[in-house]
């Protein structure tokens, strides 16, 4: 087992090293300047994301689709990911971070696009799409489609599933010394009961579960924010200080190259929205759009609210704590965001612990559709039935396992969900631009597809 480990942890350094940060990140970029900059569209995009599309086809509305797909994104990484981040390569990976949010928001937009542009419709009335459906309708690659579904079907155990409920697991047994044979079967519970009820459930859900968590967590940064007020200017100084200087950083961290705060902070960023790893777009070919641009807007929103809202509050109250207690070890990001968030007295331990709980169980419930649609593409709709009773049971195991090899083998398959998505954006750039032109450009967002 140890030499199965060491060669996944091997693989997926090198998976998620440079070439697939320039990869993702050239992406990003590429798409920004293709689409003429869809950032500047935010604003509208928010706008739609909250009205129902009436009379458009589709399983669930516009809002409960981007509501999914936040639950499956925003996790662990806007937390512990962004301190880790920080502890490796200094404060200034939280602006690279924030600017690969920025840049993917272009990439996400355009794999919304995709979702439903090459969406099936089944004998049963249901939408089906997200990039298998790209890569075999769009380019013909039927291989291709068949690796990214197997390799998001194994992912969602690992990432979206064992490694969350652990981590919920943890959470409870060290703050209030709850088995974890008692977490494990009330998650088990709790999660079954929503995913048994398919993507109408699961997207009901998420809908009341993620603004209501979102919103906690935004207000409860603010406050802590506002708690280190006197340190705030000095933070957001050393943050883009450090960014682009390799000279000590000061306000009591270590000074790190450019290059490892850049490193860090990409993939920090981009593993947290994930922009380019194709899983976004398998709930939003289920919308209720009537045509492919207004639901690429929407699902744009999903980077913008991670990475650049949330992802950004909490790079900003964790360098600021450390400058404000210059006590705290940013050695190691678990223990860095720990000792950041409950240096504040009252709530910071509360909304430390309210937010990793909320965000990793929506983790669970998002990542449980995304497999479910690839193992109907791999196997049929049957087998959905044998992936639920599975993915449930799997909460259980990951909450009482010691998963050191469950996140190695996880971060490898998202890594190689990444590579055949983003294949299929750039080969498929035209398409993009050609549905871009006719719905946005032209100022046509509310016709219908067909017309």
């Amino acid at each position: 087992m140890d030499g199965i480990n060491a060669f996944f942890s091997a693989l997926s350094s090198f998976l998620w090293g440079w070439p697939m940060i320039i990869l993702l990140l050239g992406t990003h970029l590429f798409l920004t300047v293709r689409l003429r900059f869809p950032q500047l569209r935010i604003f509208t995009a928010i706008r739609l994301s909250f009205r129902r599309d009436k009379g458009a086809t589709g399983d669930v509305s516009q809002f409960g689709a981007l509501a999914t797909a936040l639950a499956a994104t925003i996790g662990t990484g806007n937390i512990v990911g962004v301190a880790t981040a920080v502890a490796l390569g200094g404060p200034g990976a939280v602006l690279w971070c924030w600017l690969t949010g920025v840049f993917g928001i272009a990439t996400k937009y355009a794999e919304g696009l995709l979702a439903i542009k090459y969406r099936v419709r089944t004998a049963d009335g249901r939408m089906l799409g997200g990039p298998m459906y790209a890569l075999e309708r769009g380019l013909g690659w039927k291989k291709l489609a068949v690796l990214f579904a197997l390799f998001t079907a194994i992912a969602s155990f690992g990432i979206g599933n064992t490694v969350q409920a652990n981590a919920i697991a943890s959470i409870t047994q060290e703050t209030y010394g709850i088995s974890p044979y008692i977490t494990g079967a009330v998650i088990c519970v709790l999660a079954g009961a929503v995913i048994l009820g398919g993507v109408k459930s699961i997207a009901r859900v998420c809908s009341m579960l993620v603004p209501f968590m979102a919103v906690f967590y935004i207000l409860g940064c603010i406050y802590i924010l506002c708690v280190n007020h006197s340190y705030l200017g000095q933070a957001v100084e050393v943050i883009v200080r450090s960014a682009f200087s390799p000279q000590a950083a000061g306000g009591g961290f270590v000074g790190t190259t450019v290059m490892m705060a850049a490193r860090y902070g990409i993939a920090r960023g981009l593993f947290s929205n994930e922009s380019g790893l194709g899983s976004a777009p398998i709930v939003a070919a289920a919308a209720q759009t009537r045509n492919p641009v207004r639901q690429a807007l929407v699902s744009s929103t999903g980077t913008f609210w991670d990475t650049v809202v949330i992802c950004a509050l909490t790079g900003l109250v964790i360098v600021s704590s450390v400058i404000a207690y210059p006590d705290i070890d940013y050695s190691d990001g678990a223990a860095l965001t720990k000792a950041a968030f409950t240096k504040i007295p009252y709530v910071g331990a509360l909304l430390l612990n309210f937010g990793l709980l909320t965000f990793t169980f929506s983790t669970i419930l998002g990542w449980s559709y995304y497999g479910e649609r690839a193992v109907e593409y791999l196997k049929g709709k049957r087998w959905t039935y044998v992936y639920r009773v599975a993915y449930i049971a799997a909460v259980f195991l990951g909450s009482i396992m010691n998963l050191t090899l469950v996140w190695n083998v996880a971060d490898c398959m998202n890594a190689l969900m990444a590579i055949p998505n983003l294949l299929s954006l750039l080969f498929l750039n035209g398409v993009i631009v050609h549905e871009t032109r006719k719905y946005l450009w032209r100022g046509r967002l509310d016709r219908d597809m067909d017309s």
